[in-house]
């Protein structure tokens, strides 16, 4: 059984403490299916994600089988399932590769004949096994909310919580679905709770509940809700309540809340009797407490890692327009870069070992030699930052919308038992293959064209370490913006800002640049690549230019720093609950 106690969550506002969920008490027994109603902003969902731990109560207590989840007895990952209003599945995958991920990242199955059984029995208990293997993206809303329950479904979970998953939906569609949840709190006591804003097809419950300002108005059978409110049609609920203070309704329902819950006990019973209802025996703790057989436990990191990485090179190559993105940023900038290649291969000429007799043919020779090392130094320089400022780019472009684009189906799997270490390291592997074949055909296919003078690999290590800066660092922002679009938008600026503050093109005054150069990774790379060219041609880049040049080791350093604070950001922004 379920049970509420005088719970409530609240939020301060103004500077005073606002209950959203106000003294709520409530049982719910096994094997029941219960729908959650009431006005917009009466804290329906904010109800449910109390119940599925989501918010943390403020006061009161909530107990799962006579134990309080406030003690430490919390939900394991696999008893408990939670269907939000959003899609939780990516477009690109079909419907089997979904559950079959779903159930991977969820539940430690023995074997390949154990994880098939878990994704035939939900597809089939939803009826999607007909469209097993349709996209995601051509599914209707409500075979898309069918999937949704499918996901949650491998684990078996003992409570399952839905957020909406009718809204939007034709009649027809709504009636199924609501007949679906019903059918599923009929299987091994699990129960169903279903927030909804649609008062039909009441009779399906088992009760209702009617939250008003966070208050429950009414818990009870669906037979007597119209009687209770004194109303002909239920559409007549609604204005109902905005008579009345939501104390006035709670205090009248406490007056009925034991003849109500007797009619749920005996109707339950009767259901139990004709054998529509089944509820498995519970068995007993060593304490004597009533307890759900944990048969069910979550894989391990690696695992999951796997699962994840698998899965994420299979939505990147679906995804057409990304994988031609990719390609055509990986061949487009280094051809940019190559166009200037000419002016950095100037023959670099030096002064005549025999001492000229004629003043004015010594005085054109330093002219000449002077140009040409300006000219090479000049366009060394320029190719050099070209390459570092496009190789930022592409990092943004990599990691910008890597985690803030999927946050709510991430948090989601969280809830599921993902653990952030996994999600993480499937997200650094897969951005470490793009950064890999980005730096290093950069670094190619350019050398080609200007050749460094047998510093290559230095030159294309700093490369390297750029990309996977910004790469890291806009990976950072990603997990902690709440959107895609913001964290878009923030690294771009990012990039933008390299060139200027670099000072590779105008030196910056000296207390500004004291102050920016440690946040800038294109001048670490371009000051390290600067140091790994020959002894001519780095004297050729140095007489040009204003800004000093720091040794290899240290920009090496720094720009390691920047992927270690990038990736210690990334964690942080992983484990911080952000779920909307």
């Amino acid at each position: 059984m379920l049970e509420l106690q005088e719970v409530c969550f609240s939020i301060n506002k103004d500077g005073e403490e606002v209950n959203l969920v106000d003294h709520v008490s409530l049982k719910i027994p096994r094997g029941h299916f219960m729908a959650i109603v009431g006005p917009s902003g009466c804290g329906k969902t904010t109800l449910l994600k109390t119940i599925a731990g989501l918010n943390a109560e403020s006061a009161g207590t909530l107990l799962w089988n006579g134990l309080s989840l406030s003690d430490g007895h919390d939900f394991a990952p696999s008893e408990i399932g939670y269907v939000p209003q959003f899609s939780i599945a990516y477009d690109p995958l079909t419907v089997d590769e979904s559950v079959e991920a779903a159930t991977r990242l969820r539940i430690r199955t023995h074997g390949e004949a154990d994880l098939d059984a878990r994704i035939d029995r939900a597809l089939e208990e939803t009826g999607l096994t007909a469209i097993a293997d349709r996209p995601v993206k051509v599914l209707s809303g409500g075979q898309k909310r069918r999937l949704g329950l499918a996901m949650e479904l491998v684990s078996d979970p003992k409570i399952l919580l839905c957020d909406e998953v009718t809204s939007g939906l034709d009649p027809r569609s709504e009636r199924e679905i609501v007949k679906l949840l019903h059918d599923l709190s009929r299987k091994e006591g699990r129960i169903v709770l279903s927030v909804t804003h649609s008062l039909a097809h009441f009779e399906l419950y088992d009760s209702i509940l009617v939250l008003h300002e966070g208050r429950v108005a009414f818990h009870g059978p669906p037979d007597m809700l119209a009687h209770y409110f004194s109303v002909k049609d239920t559409e007549e609920i609604y204005p109902r309540l905005a008579k009345q203070p939501s104390t006035r309704w709670q205090s009248s329902w406490m007056k009925h809340r034991d003849a109500y819950y007797e009619k749920i006990e005996k109707r339950r019973e009767k259901n139990i009797q004709e054998g529509e209802l089944q509820v498995p025996e519970l068995k007993k703790s060593a304490e004597g407490e009533e307890e759900e057989e944990k048969d069910v436990s979550t894989p391990g990191v690696l695992s999951q890692f796997l699962t994840l990485l698998s899965r994420r090179w299979r939505i990147f190559f679906r995804d057409r327009g990304q994988v031609f993105l990719q390609l055509a940023i990986m061949i487009c900038f280094p051809i940019l870069v190559s166009l200037f290649s000419d002016k950095a291969n100037v023959q670099m000429r030096s002064l005549s070992d025999m001492r000229q007799t004629d003043v004015m043919l010594e005085i054109t020779e330093q002219q000449n030699v002077r140009q040409d090392n300006m000219k090479a130094g000049s366009a060394l320089s320029g190719i050099i930052m070209f390459q570092v400022v496009l190789l930022g780019l592409m990092g943004s472009n990599n990691s910008a919308r890597e985690i803030a684009g999927e946050r709510p189906i991430y948090e989601k799997e969280k809830f599921g038992g993902l653990r952030p270490s996994a999600y993480l390291a499937s997200k650094v592997a897969f951005l470490s293959c793009l950064v890999i074949a980005q730096s290093l055909w950069m670094a190619v296919f350019v050398n080609i064209f200007s050749p460094f003078d047998g510093t290559f690999a230095q030159h294309a290590l700093f490369l390297l370490l750029c990309n996977a800066a910004m790469t890291s660092v806009c990976l950072g922002i990603s997990a902690m913006m709440k959107t895609a679009e913001q964290a878009s938008l923030l690294s771009i600026y990012l990039v933008g800002f390299q060139l200027p503050l670099s000072g590779a093109v105008l030196a910056l005054p000296e207390k500004i640049e004291t102050f920016t150069r440690p946040f800038i990774s294109a001048y670490w790379a371009w000051s390290g690549s600067v140091e790994a060219l020959g002894t001519a041609r780095n004297l050729a880049v140095k007489s040009v230019i204003s800004t000093s040049i720091t040794p290899q080791n240290f920009c090496f350093y720094l720009l390691g720093l920047h992927i270690a604070v990038g990736l210690l950001v990334s964690l942080i922004g992983a484990k911080r609950h952000q779920w909307d």
